[in-house]
């Protein structure tokens, strides 16, 4: 698959690496110059380039860039994808800790539908998965279908085509990926919940998403 990576930090960059290996051709940007990527493209075979072209008919977009940064993408950044590509956003909201508030999300509005509305026409494409594991684990706990305690990972979307798609990712990532429900729904993975940061199989997954409050608790509130 052709995929577009928006931010090469800890997860965009581990997912670059993944990906590559896999045998995608991936193109991943920062919100600096292609050229400051050139030592992740050299151990990959990625291609750096800049944000506005990472979509460019892509199969599949990833967006992992801090919260607070995401209305400086421009509204036609992911546009140029393949009509019903999924765009993959693994943004977390940390108020206290990074991004400051933003007060729709405050108001209980799910932070991936906040970000979902920063990307104009492609909103409804939006799928919710990698917010929650360490990239660490991302890297290196991968493991083959049907292995004893796989780590899955909860997904969030409209389901079609591309949530499917997302889902085919996630386990030749080497994890299992379990239904979170829709965009409105993903609050059930937001840090907080149950489920964030922990590194669950299917079956405790998706108990954590069922015990899941929509109540931001006081450490992930402004």
């Amino acid at each position: 698959m052709k995929i577009g990576i928006i931010g090469a930090g800890f997860i965009g960059g581990t997912l670059t690496r993944k990906l590559t290996a896999l045998g995608h051709e991936v193109r991943v940007s920062n919100s600096r110059a292609p050229e400051t990527l050139a030592e992740l493209a050299a151990e990959t075979g990625a291609h750096a380039v800049l944000n506005t072209e990472a979509a460019e008919d892509a199969d599949l977009v990833i967006v992992s860039i801090p919260q607070k940064n995401t209305p400086d993408l421009p509204s036609t950044i992911v546009e140029s994808a393949k009509p019903g590509a999924p765009i993959i956003e693994t943004n977390n909201y940390y108020p206290q800790q990074r991004d400051g508030l933003i007060a729709e999300i405050e108001n209980g509005k799910t932070e991936t539908a906040w970000v979902a509305e920063h990307l104009g026409s492609r909103a409804g494409d939006v799928v919710k998965v990698f917010n929650g594991i360490f990239w660490k684990h991302l890297l290196e706990k991968g493991a083959p279908a049907g292995s004893a305690g796989r780590i899955a990972l909860p997904v969030a979307g409209a389901d079609g085509a591309g949530k499917k798609l997302v889902f085919d990712v996630v386990d030749a990532l080497g994890f299992d990926p379990v239904d979170a429900g829709t965009v409105e729904q993903s609050w059930r993975q937001q840090p907080g919940t149950p489920v964030y940061g922990k590194d669950y199989d299917a079956d405790g997954v998706k108990k954590a998403l069922a015990e899941a409050s929509e109540v931001r608790t006081a450490e992930w509130r402004a």
